[in-house]
């Protein structure tokens, strides 16, 4: 019980800590939004604020020697960046379109870091994908922190927030229908999200030593999280070109991005740490789709 308490009192110190950093970054993005130079564009504008909100927090990763300081920027800043983006439109914005493509945002920004801090131990911990990074790096490991770790994923998260721009600052109705196909879609993926984490945090308090995860959403796909989420950029991308139909061969780009990190890094490195951490997922990929979801073959008689 007193082990449970300190590690209570630890983890509440770590998030504090964290939330400090958050908001003296978002302090900085601000003045540079109020009082910087401006390029007279509003994306370009909040993609240096978010930089160098970037960079606050990657300060607190070398000071705490722990990386994972930037976890939960992922779904921190979006929900800023949208309201930014919004406040400064002009007349003629589709206000349903706009009320739509928020609430889908917000939704998935409060579910992913709800979700992280429920899981997050503490500064004790940093996620095992930034040493093995650091590691691999050598004596450029400082680079290898700063850009793969920090600044890359703020910029994929910044390029699958550019259609949100689109949609909340572009005039005209655009297509109705597709925002509201882009909202249904979004809600869906992040519902499936939140189902995922659910059976995983309840399977994870039960499970025995080395046993693979092969129940409920996590039965039809070996990453159910990471099809919700691409599920949701994929909205976003959506929502996109119902603003701005004639643009709808780049404002996917985001998405393909997100897909290609999914399909190319994140599932591979899961996948290979799984395998050495638990034998009997090979099991699990013999029947189990990796991403998206279907029915299981039939176990070999």
């Amino acid at each position: 019980m007193a082990e449970a308490a300190l590690q209570t009192r630890s983890k509440a110190a770590s998030l504090a800590i964290v939330t400090l950093a958050y908001v003296i970054a978002i302090a900085v993005a601000a003045a540079w939004l109020i009082w910087g130079p401006t390029t007279g564009k509003s994306w370009l504008d909040t993609l240096v604020a978010d930089l160098l909100a970037t960079l606050v927090v990657f300060a607190f990763s070398r000071a705490y020697r722990n990386s994972s300081f930037y976890d939960a920027y992922w779904s921190v800043i979006p929900p800023l960046l949208l309201f930014y983006w919004w406040s400064q439109a002009g007349p003629g914005v589709d206000e349903l379109r706009a009320v739509l493509v928020a609430t889908v945002v917000v939704l998935w920004a409060v579910r992913l870091t709800s979700n992280w801090v429920y899981a997050f131990p503490g500064l004790h911990h940093e996620d095992w994908r930034y040493p093995m990074f650091r590691d691999r790096a050598g004596k450029w490991e400082f680079a290898a922190d700063l850009v793969a770790i920090h600044v890359i994923p703020t910029l994929q998260v910044f390029l699958g927030m550019v259609p949100v721009y689109v949609a909340v600052t572009r005039p005209g109705e655009g297509i109705a229908w597709l925002a509201v196909v882009a909202f249904v879609v979004g809600v869906a993926a992040v519902t499936l999200e939140l189902v995922a984490d659910v059976q995983m945090h309840r399977f994870a308090r039960v499970r025995r030593p080395g046993e693979a995860m092969d129940r409920g959403l996590w039965s039809w796909s070996r990453h159910p999280n990471y099809f919700g989420e691409f599920g949701f950029w994929f909205a976003l991308g959506l929502f996109g070109v119902a603003a701005a139909p004639a643009d709808a061969w780049w404002l996917m780009a985001g998405a393909a991005v997100m897909l290609a990190l999914f399909l190319g890094a994140s599932i591979p490195m899961m996948e290979e740490r799984s395998l050495q951490r638990r034998p009997e997922y090979q099991q699990v990929i013999d029947r189990v789709s990796k991403f998206v979801p279907r029915p299981p073959k039939r176990s070999a008689s």
